[in-house]
């Protein structure tokens, strides 16, 4: 008769002297599974220590540093070196153009005659009437188109029209109404001058932002207060723009106004060397003319970054 232990348990009755049972224990077969995927952590970029989110990236300085300075002046001095360079090995004859060394000794000479300090003298004088001239009326248009819509109606359209016209093509005009005197030089500087005032100026206007008008009005600020401190400052740096430009139009306009009946200035210097053949001359004449438009031009830069100094703008990347 078997033990009451084996059917029950299902366990052996123990022998003498020998260890006690062990319970054998009866697993259920279980469907295989896949092993478990290894828990991997998502890699992190690693951020340094004070490193911002929107911050950007400081870029290793190089040891060698060029001045800006510098680089602004390669550009020049690389031609008046390839200039020279062409000059003294024949590539360049001097019938077509003198050479820079002509071009010295000829400025020191009309310099100790007092001729060439003379012809600044008087250019220098018609360029800065017609400057003042036009950048009033230019001033006075603009902000009447501007800040009005009845003055844009009237006046932007004409504007529009008359910028078309080419305004050298106005000096046989200007010689009918206002003779061979200093009147149509001065007269053609200031319609040169006009046209860039204006449209910049009109443009800084127009572009002011809206929301900060609508501030300007829910603090209190009446039509005298947005146009000071709203609208004016957003026009600042589209007018100093046009200031640029309309520098550098008023002496070109010189150019071709000096080239009629002139009787003193860069230009009639020029008219008279183109007489004569004289390359140096007119080299030199061209040069007095650039170099007076980069000093206007250095002077609004210098102008800009004193008026628009609370104003964060983009400067260029690199060194």
């Amino acid at each position: 008769m078997p033990s009451p232990h084996s059917a029950v348990s299902g366990t052996s009755p123990p022998a003498h002297g020998s260890a006690p049972p062990t319970t054998r224990t009866v697993q259920k077969a279980t469907a295989p599974t896949e092993p478990a995927a290894p828990s991997a952590k998502p890699l992190r970029p690693s951020v340094t220590k004070n490193a911002h989110p929107g911050a950007p990236r400081k870029r290793p300085r190089s040891r060698f540093h060029v001045p800006r300075g510098v680089r602004r002046a390669s550009g020049p001095v690389g031609l008046l070196l390839v200039w020279f360079l062409a000059s003294t090995t024949g590539v360049l004859p001097e019938s077509v153009l003198a050479s820079p060394v002509d071009v010295v000794r000829r400025a020191v000479d009309l310099t100790g005659t007092g001729e060439l300090p003379q012809a600044i003298a008087a250019s220098g004088r018609r360029a800065a009437i017609g400057f003042l001239i036009g950048a009033a009326a230019a001033l006075a248009l603009s902000l009447t188109a501007g800040l009005f819509r009845l003055g844009e109606d009237v006046i932007d359209a004409s504007m529009g029209m008359f910028r078309a016209i080419p305004w050298v093509g106005l000096i046989p005009l200007f010689i009918v109404w206002f003779g061979i005197d200093e009147t149509p030089k001065v007269a053609l500087v200031a319609l040169g001058v006009t046209y860039p005032l204006y449209f910049n100026i009109y443009g800084g206007i127009r572009s002011a932002d809206a929301q900060l008008i609508e501030a300007g009005r829910m603090v209190g600020l009446g039509r005298i207060g947005l146009i000071r401190y709203v609208i004016l400052p957003s026009a600042l740096p589209g007018a100093l723009v046009g200031l640029r430009y309309a520098l550098s139009t008023a002496w070109l306009a010189l150019v071709f106004a000096e080239q009629v009946n002139a009787d003193a200035g860069i230009g009639y210097l020029m008219s008279n060397a183109q007489q004569y053949f004289q390359t140096d001359v007119i080299v030199l004449c061209l040069a007095v003319y650039a170099v007076l438009g980069l000093l206007c031009d250095f002077a609004v830069r210098l102008l800009s970054r004193r008026l628009l100094a609370w104003r964060a703008s983009f400067d260029g990347e690199g060194a």
